[in-house]
């Protein structure tokens, strides 16, 4: 594959997705589903007719064939993709006490995923990368995958390449969170395009004025910053003084809110690397993002062009 428009670095589990809501003691059916942060994002750029690439690490195990075919198999390149036989493919379990509010149970502490080392990166493919997405996930992994991630950001520097960074906060990850905190800070602002949840800049900032938190950033150089504040909507500023505020488009039903700001992420820079400016990728990631949580599973809502434009330009003004 001969230039990408983004290439995305992150671990992806099996996910057991439970067909009937409930307490999961009382729930004996799921359905296996892929979920991982990166893997979403690149899953939705693709659909998005973009060009791109996944890195991870996966046992040789049979759930990682089954992650890397599912992948490979929505037109996201996986050849840079590694498999260990020293670990396995990471996994967790949903549980949708009732339609809406959905815990998840994490069985990935030694995954595959976790042993990915600068050795596992292929440096020249990642200059064919136009942006390089990652989350607060990946980081706090282990040791190894955060020095990767530092590489990352700085490599990209180096090449001209942007970077693009989702907190993505997971604190049962959080083993020493004095530490986690400055590793996420860290990536946010060495970062070009930072899209983060309102309450996960709190968390790193320590302060709720929303003003505060884009002018930190902005004196920081990260040219975009995009602060999601749940279902009121999105905040948003460039280094260049455009800023504002998009609304949250009406969801009438929300069935499973887990991957709305991986679709969220992909729209921004879906239309980012169509040269729209901040507030138009704005509106389009807020558009995905409330199409993914009308949607069980973590990417089957994630949408092609021409289901947005039914959405935005049809007669479809609340999503059923």
């Amino acid at each position: 594959m001969n230039g990408l428009d983004v290439i995305t670095i992150g671990e992806t589990m099996v996910l057991f997705d439970p067909v009937f809501d409930g307490p999961i003691r009382y729930v004996d059916t799921f359905r296996k589903r892929i979920g991982g942060a990166e893997s979403n994002v690149a899953i939705g750029l693709a659909r998005l007719n973009k060009k791109v690439g996944w890195i991870s690490q996966l046992g040789e195990d049979a759930l990682g064939d089954y992650v890397q075919a599912f992948i490979r198999g929505e037109n996201v390149d996986t050849s840079r993709v590694v498999r260990t036989n020293k670990a396995q493919t990471g996994v967790y379990v949903k549980e949708r006490v009732r339609e809406g509010h959905t815990s998840v149970y994490y069985y990935r502490k030694g995954s595959a995923a976790s042993l990915l080392t600068m050795e596992n990166i292929d440096w020249e493919y990642i200059k064919q990368a136009k942006i390089i997405h990652i989350t607060g996930i990946t980081p706090l992994l282990s040791e190894s995958c955060w020095e990767v991630s530092k590489q990352l950001f700085s490599f990209a520097k180096q090449n001209g390449i942007m970077t693009s960074f989702d907190p993505n906060i997971r604190k049962k990850l959080w083993d020493n969170p004095v530490i986690a905190k400055e590793r996420l800070l860290y990536l946010a602002e060495q970062s070009d395009i930072l899209l983060s949840g309102l309450n996960e800049a709190v968390t790193l900032l320590n302060t709720d004025d929303i003003n505060e938190i884009l002018a930190y950033f902005r004196h920081k150089n990260v040219g975009s910053v995009v602060l999601k504040d749940d279902a009121n909507g999105v905040h948003y500023a460039t280094d260049g003084g455009e800023g504002g505020f998009i609304p949250s488009y009406k969801v009438e039903r929300v069935v499973d809110p887990v991957g709305a700001g991986d679709g969220f992420a992909a729209g921004v820079l879906a239309a980012l690397l169509d040269k729209q400016p901040l507030e138009e990728a704005v509106r389009l990631g807020a558009v995905i993002g409330a199409m993914v949580v009308s949607t069980y599973g973590d990417v089957e809502g994630l949408p092609d062009k021409q289901t947005i434009e039914q959405f935005m330009y049809g007669k479809h003004d609340v999503i059923r």
